[in-house]
């Protein structure tokens, strides 16, 4: 080898004794009595590599030279390290390599922040110099988590039959849902390409095609405001199926899950994995999304406090709203700031107010239980399970206000509270979301996912008469509250289209003209199909436990959409816009 026998990392006292050659970063030099060391870095690791001027006095001459970051390749033996040098918080921290020989191959800058995991540097700059933010070693172990975790996606689904098969990226805008990115067509003036947002419809198309087992690691591209967990460009993990029912499928998933997580964490779940009605989900939990490391859930208390005198109460029940409340197990801890806190946080969401109360020896306290018979303190007591310590909070308002408000507010008590297990990992399924909702902005009815998902089969009878209460074909998995993939039965029958075109607003003229293509093909005797995507920089954000989706990827984006480290987007030559047959207006 020209530079390395081993990596650095790698070596233990089993290598006592060996020559080896070792190259990488100089992380750290110490001099101590004329004798140097260095902690050699590369991609597994670091090992102490030690200059002796009695076992190699050129190197260790040029060893007094080196700072961090530079380039070095050195040969020499491992050996044991004294009893005193040994370090057991490091794989290496038994050996050390005495050098023979020191070649530079390379000198560095100082760099502008310690390339170490525990440091205090504003992320604008780690991503100006992302090139460096990559040599540490927590960046570097999420990213190859990343294709271990890519890795075992292709092996377990390749075992289930899948056929990894690659969509275009140059596509057809069809402008539903988010903001397509646009690139112009040099050989046609006037004409776009877009950037795929999934490759949903080319995979259904493949269905029809009698590929019944697809799947695709995916670059997506969406152009929508960013938040931590946003990205402008992100990788999917696609999958398509014919001939499935939702049953079927999801066991197939959910064991691909329980693979992928047993093969890169050696951690067992337990299958079937449980699952929620979006109906359930929103009672219990007020979220689509529950995270279900903790119980918390909310409480229908419209019994309880029927009769009461407390107008809030009594006019979300003239109005048939809705009455929710959370019992915080242990809450007397919470002071009246927290309640405060909590009071202009629901508010974000809605909420026009929060009502309290403690649970004393002496029954409920706040200042509204003067509105509230014995009897509907009683209730009270008994629907929430409510003991000496626990402290209520209530909301009442549109069953939207109060489970966004309850559902964000359960959340943080959680986490004052202290009461989630940061070591689970909870996956579910919540399905049957509506299949349509209102949109207030536009006044029309929209898809709650895309207008290829089927309906519910036994709700097909109301699309027309009860459309909002239809029920969606669909599933999503949730890992500890964040949605980690989602998908569902298509429809394959070009009436039951036609229908939700309809109702949608997309008459057949411009249904034609965006989706042409897939339609004329379900003509053509489209199967049954089902699939779903998985988000992978979700997934490995998660697994990884790290609290944005940046750290998992090697070129982030920053929330404006922009690449601090290439200045992209950037402005381009006149040249190249008039190539384009574009024109920048003032």
């Amino acid at each position: 080898m020209r530079f390395k026998s081993a990596y650095n990392g790698t070596l233990t006292k089993n290598d006592i004794g060996k020559e080896v050659k070792l190259a990488g970063w100089v992380l750290r030099r110490r001099d101590h009595g004329g004798v140097i060391f260095v902690d050699l870095r590369d991609r597994t690791g670091f090992a102490q590599i030690v200059f002796n001027p009695q076992v190699n006095e050129e190197a260790h001459n040029k060893a007094q030279d080196l700072r961090s970051e530079f380039v070095i390749s050195v040969v020499g033996k491992v050996r044991a390290r004294s009893e005193e040098m040994i370090n057991p918080k490091i794989p290496t921290g038994e050996i050390e390599v005495m050098v023979e020989k020191l070649e530079l191959l390379n000198t560095s800058e100082t760099p502008p922040f310690m390339l170490e995991d525990d440091i205090d540097t504003n992320e604008e700059i780690r991503l100006k110099y992302r090139y460096l933010d990559l040599r540490r070693p927590k960046i570097f172990n999420n990213l190859y988590y990343r294709f271990l975790i890519t890795n075992a996606f292709r092996k377990y689904l390749a075992e289930n039959g899948f056929i990894d098969v690659e969509t275009p990226i140059l596509n057809k805008s069809t402008p539903e849902g988010a903001r397509d990115f646009l690139v112009p067509s040099r050989l046609s003036a006037g004409d776009f390409y877009a950037l795929p947002q999934s490759p949903q419809i080319f995979k259904q198309i493949l269905m029809i095609s009698g590929f019944d087992r697809y799947y695709q690691i995916a670059k997506c591209f969406r152009d929508e405001d960013l938040r931590a967990d946003r990205q402008p460009e992100f990788t999917q993990v696609d999958i398509e199926t014919s001939f499935l029912s939702t049953d079927e499928f999801l066991s197939i998933m959910e064991k691909v899950i329980a693979d992928i997580v047993k093969d890169v964490y050696n951690i067992d779940l337990p299958l079937p994995l449980p699952r929620l009605s979006y109906k359930e989900a929103m009672e219990n939990y007020g979220s689509d999304k529950p995270d279900t490391r903790f119980e918390l859930k909310l409480i229908n208390v419209e019994d309880a406090v029927r009769g009461c005198d407390f107008a809030v109460f009594k006019n979300a029940l003239d109005n048939k709203f809705i009455i929710r409340c959370l019992n915080a197990k242990g809450g007397e801890k919470l002071s009246r700031k927290d309640i405060d806190d909590f009071t202009k946080y629901v508010g974000i969401f809605g909420a026009k107010g929060l009502a309290w109360m403690r649970v004393t020896e002496n029954g409920l306290e706040s200042n509204i239980v003067k509105f509230f018979s014995k009897e509907n303190q009683n209730k009270i007591l008994e629907i929430t399970k409510a003991e000496k310590g626990d402290l209520l909070f209530f909301v009442a308002d549109t069953p939207k206000i109060t489970f966004d408000a309850l559902g964000n507010l359960r959340l943080k008590v959680a986490e004052k509270l202290n009461l989630i297990d940061k070591d689970k990992l909870n996956f579910l399924w919540v399905v049957e979301f509506p299949l349509f909702e209102y949109d207030y902005k536009e006044k029309r009815i929209s898809a709650t996912h895309h207008p290829f998902t089927a309906p519910v089969p036994e709700d097909i009878a109301i699309l027309e008469s009860d459309t909002l209460k239809v029920r969606s074909d669909t599933y999503d998995l949730v890992l500890n509250g964040n949605e980690i993939g989602g998908g569902g039965q298509r429809i394959y029958d070009s009436s039951v289209q036609a229908k939700i075109f309809n109702l949608l607003g997309i008459s057949e003229k411009k249904a034609k003209e965006r989706f042409g293509f897939l339609l004329d093909a379900l003509k053509y005797g489209a199967p049954p199909m089902c699939g779903m995507a998985f988000g992978i920089d979700r997934v490995v954000m998660l697994l990884q436990k790290q609290d944005s989706i940046r750290e998992v990827i090697a070129f982030p984006k920053t929330q404006k959409g922009q690449c601090l480290m290439s200045g992209c987007p950037s402005t381009v030559d006149e040249e190249q816009l008039e190539e384009l047959h574009l024109k920048i207006e003032e």
